[in-house]
């Protein structure tokens, strides 16, 4: 199981309810697609593995890789291709849309991942499933989300953070 969340903007209190989440459900590792904001932020994932994507409003970049080299978790940067359990994840922050539409029409990904926008998705296009988690931005309305995927069943669900 994959934790998914990006857009978290220094939301604090939406993290730590994110992260109870993730640990009640034994995610093997949580992806972040970028917008963490200030490094001191990825402090409240402790405990958890993290494998972050650099988004647009990303701060002191080298802080940031220190400290997940201190969480024993992965900076990505600003895009990254992984294989889990036999799948070709894209992962990209997505303020590139250039990129984010080349990965998802060149059909070469299971799963194409990216943030940015602040809203949910999860669309098929070919082959590859596009997923955004949606946001945690503190002065957005609207819901927010993170998302548990289920790679060997390809079993998608969000979860609203209230």
């Amino acid at each position: 199981m994959i934790g998914i969340i990006s857009d978290t903007h220094d939301n604090t209190t939406n993290i730590q309810k994110a992260v109870k989440i993730f640990k009640k459900n034994n995610v093997d590792f949580v992806i972040h697609l970028g917008d963490v904001v200030a490094p001191i932020s990825l402090g409240f994932f402790e405990g958890l593995k993290l494998k972050v994507i650099q988004g647009n409003c990303d701060g002191d970049i080298d802080a940031m890789k220190k400290r997940l080299n201190n969480m024993n978790s992965d900076f990505l940067g600003k895009e990254k291709v992984l294989q889990i359990e036999g799948k070709t994840f894209y992962l990209i922050h997505g303020n590139d849309e250039g990129r984010l539409l080349r990965a998802i029409k060149s059909n070469k990904y299971d799963y194409v991942l990216h943030g940015h926008t602040h809203i949910k998705r999860d669309d098929k296009f070919g082959k590859t499933r596009v997923i955004n988690p949606g946001n945690h931005y503190l002065y957005h309305k609207q819901n927010h989300y993170i998302a548990l995927l289920d790679v060997i069943n390809d079993n998608l669900t969000f979860i609203a953070i209230k």
